[in-house]
């Protein structure tokens, strides 16, 4: 009886993701494979993600699959691998290789980062309109993580050895896939007489290609005598005080870096600058923390063409447009609603898929707490396609918004009656996830409809876990910021 080889079980089962080197590189010499890889893998790691568990994964992944189907994101951007691969694709189809077609029908892709990675990496297939897209799985090495976490890898950074990668291997052979939406912001002020209104960022934003930018004079959404700004998100776009003390966060990483060594000490600065910034209790000095009804009359199209007026209470100084189940490290800020208020208001719970961005209030981060209870969530406001901010006249000369963890200062003018925010659903790609994720498609049966022990408001739901100041400091975005280049 033959001797038992782990090595040997080990080889045959990564047999099945390989990609052979004449698929990835052109003009390569052709192989054959006895096998047919049934799970043929892309990698893209970034590097610098995780301290160094980035480099470490690299190694590992590297060691285990060809080289050249893992790539390193510091040295080449995923539109470059992906449209080289799939040109190659073509071309050999077009030369009649039996492999090619199979490999392009079963590809998936693994991106391991923060969610400022996975979100750009979600935004190139998009654009890129691949055709079959392939389905994407998310290893967390961020710091908030809510991509992955929404989809079941979890938000913890992973272990990096050979074990704990072929762990994960075997999970995406299992994994099932889901549909995602992805939304479109657009914002459109009259160009100032005097000064910027170009969006001011913390620290560079991210390579990402959804980052809030102005458009080009050549694109079809400008508007000759106005400024115009686009972006797009996955996760979730916020506008009030939480992006302030976001951004005073970042702002003050940037210029104290050494400050800021460890997960303990970050939360302690953030719960500081929470209590400065008047996000604990409404201060009267700070004028930029007014609440949402002064800064901007808020409009919402549940229907195509109607756009409705969205009361607003004088009491929400945050909002929240929420795509995902998963918020500031893997909160639910809209829960899911008990049948009477699915009744009475038309809510439904929130499916990642079904066209519908959660729109939720905050008051103050004592009100963040909440979601920290038993079935606790924020103030529910609405479920729309669309959802649009038209700003009051001089009500303010800046505010703060937020892109998927990304905070910047947003100048406004103060003369123009005409400052919009308009954010609408954009497209979809597909999502690898775990059979028990939180994520749940509107396709799926299996997929809960109501939650009968709904609290009737946050106040209800709010337990002793409300009163626990220790958990406010984690009532926050953590997402990945890159400061290696500020050390």
């Amino acid at each position: 009886m033959a001797d038992y080889n782990p090595e040997s079980d080990s080889e045959n089962f990564l047999k099945q993701f390989c990609i052979p080197n004449y698929i990835l590189v052109p003009d390569s010499e052709r192989e054959f494979l006895p096998d047919v890889p049934t799970c043929p893998l892309l990698v893209f790691i970034n590097s610098k993600s995780g301290g160094q568990l980035g480099g470490d994964l690299l190694v590992t992944y590297r060691s285990l699959l060809n080289k050249n189907q893992v790539v390193d994101l510091l040295e080449e951007a995923p539109d470059t691998v992906l449209r080289r691969l799939y040109l190659n694709l073509e071309k050999l189809k077009l030369n009649d290789d039996e492999l090619s077609p199979k490999i392009q029908e079963r590809l998936r892709i693994i991106v391991a980062g923060g969610d400022g990675t996975a979100g750009w990496l979600l935004g190139v297939v998009s654009d890129l309109k691949l055709s079959p897209p392939p389905p994407i799985a998310t290893v967390p090495l961020g710091t908030g993580n809510n991509l992955p976490f929404s989809f079941g890898w979890g938000k913890k950074n992973p272990g990096t050895d050979r074990h704990a990668v072929e762990s994960f291997l075997r999970q995406v052979t299992q994994a099932k896939e889901m549909k995602i939406d992805s939304w479109h912001i657009l914002m459109r002020m009259r160009a100032p007489a005097h000064g910027s209104c170009d969006p001011i960022a913390p620290l560079e934003l991210p390579h990402s290609l959804h980052a809030f930018h102005r458009v080009a004079s050549t694109d079809t959404l400008n508007m000759e005598g106005c400024h115009t700004f686009r972006g797009g998100f996955w996760n979730y776009f916020s506008m009030g005080m939480d992006a302030q003390v976001s951004y005073a966060f970042h702002s003050e990483r940037k210029s104290h870096p050494e400050k800021f060594k460890n997960q303990l000490s970050n939360q302690s600065t953030y719960a500081k600058l929470g209590c400065t910034q008047g996000w604990f209790c409404a201060s009267l000095t700070h004028p930029s923390s007014r609440n949402i009804a002064q800064l901007a009359k808020v409009k919402i199209m549940k229907k195509h063409g109607e756009w409705l007026d969205l009361p607003i209470s004088q009491s929400i100084r945050s909002i929240v447009c929420l795509n995902l189940p998963s918020f500031s490290g893997g909160l639910n800020p809209w829960g899911t609603p008990h049948t009477k208020k699915k009744r009475d208001r038309d809510l439904t719970p929130p499916f990642v898929d079904d066209g519908l961005i959660e729109v939720v209030g905050f008051r103050d981060a004592w009100h963040g707490l909440v979601l920290f209870a038993p079935n606790g969530h924020g103030t529910r406001l609405a479920q729309a396609h669309r959802i649009r901010f038209e700003f009051h006249k001089g009500a303010t000369d800046h505010t703060f918004m937020r892109i998927d963890g990304e905070p910047w200062k947003q100048p406004l003018p103060a003369d123009d009656d005409t400052v919009v925010v308009e954010i609408s659903h954009h497209r979809q790609v597909t999502m690898l996830a775990t059979h028990d994720c939180r994520s749940k498609s509107i396709h799926d049966p299996s997929s809960p409809t109501s939650n009968d022990s709904d609290g009737d408001s946050e106040e209800d739901a709010a337990g002793e876990e409300w009163r626990k100041f220790g958990a406010a400091d984690t009532f926050k975005i953590q997402d990945e910021v890159d400061i290696s280049h500020l050390s």
